[in-house]
């Protein structure tokens, strides 16, 4: 008995050291985590939305679209169904841009027909920055706001300050001529003490994906046994029956009462959090992305003949104010998605309109291994597809289930048939281990901002008068002779 009870003692020894420096160690970290999610649920990272991109755009001038659909795919020199086929303005001058599923780009002139080259600095200011006289322009090849690896086929960029009392500063890409990118000086201050503090975003390490990823997930790693550990310290050192002297429920004194009392409140919302983000960072690649692969879309999209279109006939397709027209491949067939700042509507480049038995039989022959077993349009908010924070997600949503290995199920926008998210039975147990507990999006709150924003201050707040307590009582222990655990010295 003796033996078990010295392991015993000496296991209980070791997890309040553990648990005295972790903190000591992670503590910083934790108040960091939790003051810039707090300014994330109101200023997101900075990103070009649909909304935006229309917004930037003239309406087509269609009396200058003198080039054929299937000319420009010939101009362009990229072989195979495009992964995005558009044409739209470029300035004064319209456009198809072309993507592949590689990432490259091509552009290209519909008024002659030209591939048309890198864009200039004299180019990219006329295309940003009409009727700002007091515009500035520089190169940029990456930055804060463009590190990530979704700009790659774009760099380098043409950033452009446009002078005006926002500070908004636009990036143009040299390669195609569009707007990637816009900013304003607001959305970049308060971003530094939100999503770049939160995600530890500064560029030179992010802009190493992987070694980001590994410092991210032994430091949240590291932090989440350092949280756990305070919430079974917390609850083993409490005492409602056979209390301490006095009639206490803890044997701290001081701040470290109070350290302990607050623990056992918000100890579980910081533990949940804190291992929430660190399943985030995706350890050992447990979780599939919810964006759709690459072979998936090519294979929805199928192999469609020639469009067979010429630029008269395009018009037909547009919807008033028509800022982009976009030719999607779908199952095999050509679909023409004209695009409005109020107007989404898509036709059959032989006739017809986009229906859910078209998508989802285009979605059957993409997904290997399986049938479809269910199609559902939604047309409210689930508990797997809901809002969040600045993305409010399209409804009505066209939902594909399949009985493949991976238990695929495929959200769609039924008006032009663009893939919008990929769950399979991995990404719906992301959904539950990491949106709700860190995002906090859980059924009854996903749907109401002010509920949500006012369970998250609740409970950051909380975490946060945990993190604060520990690392008072970390800088005292820093400065004086370490005392025996149990006593007034705290943890």
């Amino acid at each position: 008995m003796r033996r078990p009870r010295r392991v015993a003692k000496a296991g209980r020894r070791w997890l309040l050291l553990f648990h005295r420096w972790a903190g000591i160690a992670a503590g910083l970290f934790f108040a960091l985590w939790i003051g810039s999610g707090l300014v994330m649920l109101y200023v997101p990272f900075p990103t070009l939305t649909e909304t935006e991109h229309l917004a930037r755009l003239d309406p087509i001038a269609w009396d200058r679209v003198s080039v054929a659909p299937d000319d420009a795919l010939r101009a362009g020199g990229l072989v195979g169904v495009p992964a995005a086929f558009v044409l739209e303005m470029r300035g004064a001058e319209p456009v198809y841009r072309i993507s592949q599923h590689d990432g490259t780009r091509a552009t290209v002139s519909a008024r002659t027909g030209e591939l048309l080259g890198p864009v200039t600095p004299g180019e990219a200011l006329r295309l940003a920055a009409a009727g700002f006289s007091d515009a500035g322009v520089e190169p940029v090849e990456r930055d804060q706001w463009t590190v990530t690896a979704q700009y790659d086929p774009l760099r380098p960029f043409l950033k452009v300050a446009l002078g005006d009392p926002a500070g908004t500063e636009l990036y143009v890409s040299q390669v195609t001529g569009e707007i990637a990118l816009d900013t304003t000086r607001s959305e970049r201050a308060w971003n530094w003490v939100g999503s770049v503090a939160h995600w530890i975003y500064l560029t030179p390490l992010r802009a190493r994906a992987e070694l980001w990823r590994t410092l991210l997930l032994w430091l949240s790693g590291f932090a989440s046994l350092g949280a756990l550990s305070g919430l079974l310290i917390g609850i083993w050192r409490l005492r409602l029956r056979r209390r301490y002297a006095g009639g206490a429920v803890t044997p701290y004194r001081g701040l470290a009462r109070w350290h302990h009392l607050l623990g056992l409140a918000g100890g579980i919302g910081l533990g949940a959090f804190i291992v929430s983000g660190w399943i985030s960072m995706n350890p050992n690649r447990w979780f599939s992305s919810v964006r759709p692969p690459a072979e998936l879309l090519s294979a929805y999209a199928g192999t469609p003949p020639p469009l067979g279109l010429n630029p008269r006939q395009l018009q037909v397709f547009a919807a008033p104010e028509t800022r982009s027209l976009r030719f999607a491949a779908i199952g095999g067939d050509w679909w023409i998605v004209a695009q409005a700042p109020e107007c989404v509507r898509a036709a059959g480049a032989e006739g017809g309109h986009l229906e859910a038995g078209t998508i989802a039989r285009a979605a059957a022959r993409a997904v290997p291994g399986g049938s479809l077993r269910t199609a559902k349009q939604l047309s409210a908010y689930d508990a797997y597809w809901y809002p969040h924070g600045a993305d409010p997600r399209p409804l009505p949503v066209l939902r594909l289930r399949f009985d493949d290995p991976a238990s695929t199920w495929l959200h769609i926008d039924p008006r032009d048939g663009r893939i919008l998210q990929r769950l399979d039975h991995s990404g719906r147990i992301s959904r539950w281990l990491f949106d709700a507990p860190h995002r906090l999006d859980l059924p009854g709150l996903t749907g109401n901002r002010l509920r949500h924003d006012a369970g998250q201050w609740i409970l950051n707040l909380l975490a946060a008068s945990v993190a604060v307590t520990g690392i008072v009582a970390g800088w005292r222990r820093l400065r004086r002779t370490p005392s025996a655990p149990g006593r007034s010295g705290g943890f």
